[in-house]
């Protein structure tokens, strides 16, 4: 990892530390599980680190609850071969799992390269992804001090059953083997998943979709809970337009499956989503938190963390 780029991140990670508050993590662990997943089936492959949820048929959510980042991760299967979708924090051992869940060919494909979405990558001899600077750069991993925060006390609920601590936590690197792009098509046998670039997030954010079944996993671009809007790879118009992209395809879907936090939202929320980031930034709407330089607006369900010096962008 270069120096200068592992320091952004690591930059990034401490503009954000207000997350970490003991009484913010004590709260958050005394409300868990969320409500949503009582309506959920519990796969009996759980175990004291991963929650796992089949969502729809063939579809297991793999749901890190225990870390203050609930990553969720994905796998999806076909009659031939599985996709999962991400890899989460790297804390503990999601090949292990993906193992017990199925015996077919498993590719990992990336929502985006955050690195807790990209922990377990590592694992798996096959990674495909679309091909950015940032998706590249990430290929090399992430030094302990750009992650430790993610293994402190106040990041969890409880101790990961590996032994995992912040002073040996650290994203390992992997290889990407292949590429995808905007319209590519990869068929697991029985069902097929497109691949949608959208950019904004990261510039190397992706989305799959069923067209079939009108199934979309999202990543981080939507999900209900603070989204991040502040990191270096982050562009805000992009943001919009890919936003505005998926709104105009919200009344063909029929599930949304985000990374983070509930593992099923309607795709009806994305239109709301959609108002409220264009308040944010064509407006003078006041935050309802600053903290660390970080300005956070929140609204019914999700809100937006943002740098206040660059919100603005106008309603072009």
């Amino acid at each position: 990892m270069k120096d200068t780029f592992a320091a952004l991140i690591l930059s990034a990670l401490t503009a954000s530390s207000g997350v970490y508050a003991q009484a913010d993590i004590e709260s958050f662990c005394a409300d868990l599980p969320r409500p949503a997943y009582s309506a959920l089936e519990k796969r009996p492959e759980s175990t004291g680190w991963f929650e796992l949820y089949t969502v729809a048929p063939g579809v297991t959510a793999i749901y890190e609850p225990f870390q203050w980042q609930e990553v969720i991760s994905y796998l999806i299967e076909g009659e031939n071969r599985a996709i999962l979708f991400d890899t989460g924090n790297g804390i503990e051992d999601i090949k292990a799992v993906v193992d017990r869940l199925t015996d077919k060919p498993v590719t990992v494909i990336n929502s985006h390269s955050h690195y807790d979405h990209v922990g377990g990558n590592h694992q798996f001899g096959r990674i495909l992804s679309v091909s950015t600077d940032f998706s590249r750069e990430m290929e090399h991993g992430l030094p302990n001090e750009a992650v430790h925060e993610e293994l402190s006390g106040p990041a969890l609920c409880k101790s990961p059953p590996s032994g995992a601590t912040a002073e040996t936590h650290a994203i390992k690197p992997y290889s990407i083997t292949g590429t995808v792009k905007e319209g590519d098509v990869i068929d697991l046998g029985g069902r097929k998943l497109e691949i949608l670039q959208l950019p904004g997030h990261t510039s190397d954010a992706i989305a799959l979709l069923e067209r079939e079944t009108g199934y979309l996993w999202i990543g981080d671009t939507y999900y209900n809970g603070p989204i991040w809007l502040f990191a270096p790879q982050t562009d805000l118009k992009a943001y919009r337009a890919s936003i505005a992209r998926l709104v105009a395809l919200a009344p063909t879907l029929t599930k949304l499956f985000p990374a983070h936090n509930t593992a099923v939202e309607d795709p009806s929320e994305l239109a709301r989503v959609q108002a409220a980031f264009e308040k944010v930034v064509t407006t003078d709407l006041a935050p309802d938190a600053v903290e660390d330089g970080m300005a956070e607006f929140r609204f019914d369900g999700f809100s937006f963390i943002m740098r206040p010096d660059n919100r603005h962008i106008g309603d072009e």
